[in-house]
């Protein structure tokens, strides 16, 4: 299985772990389940840390790579396909990063470890 950590999940995994599901909890600790971030979480943790709205234990250049590594979370880069999915999704979400985010678990065949339950009304698999 592969799962897609959303950008809560991962903030909380690294941050805040008891606001994880039990379930989301199971699967990522099964090292059977190949754990990705995308780099639309990437990019959007670094414009809200950049804003004032994200605090962060330090600048996330230095923060995000070791929590990757820490967690064993593969690089899950942006492609052009999943920019073009991210446009042809329901009109029932507008968040450009919700919508990269579910067309990136869509192309990359993942299920998104999220909270966000409009994810799933996108065609995203979520689970939590």
């Amino acid at each position: 299985m592969r799962a897609l950590l959303d950008t809560c999940t991962f903030l909380w995994l690294a941050l805040d772990p008891k606001r994880i599901s039990k379930l989301a909890t199971e699967l990522i600790n099964d090292e059977s389940v190949e754990l990705m971030l995308s780099q639309v979480s990437v990019m959007e943790i670094v414009m809200k840390f950049r804003t004032g709205k994200l605090p962060l234990p330090e600048a996330p250049h230095l923060w995000i790579p070791t929590r990757r590594e820490f967690f064993k979370l593969e690089d899950a880069p942006l492609s052009e396909t999943i920019i073009l999915r991210s446009g042809q999704l329901p009109d029932v979400h507008n968040d450009p990063f919700d919508r990269l985010i579910a067309a990136h678990a869509i192309e990359s065949s993942a299920t998104l470890l999220s909270p966000d339950s409009p994810l799933s009304s996108l065609g995203a698999s979520r689970i939590w």
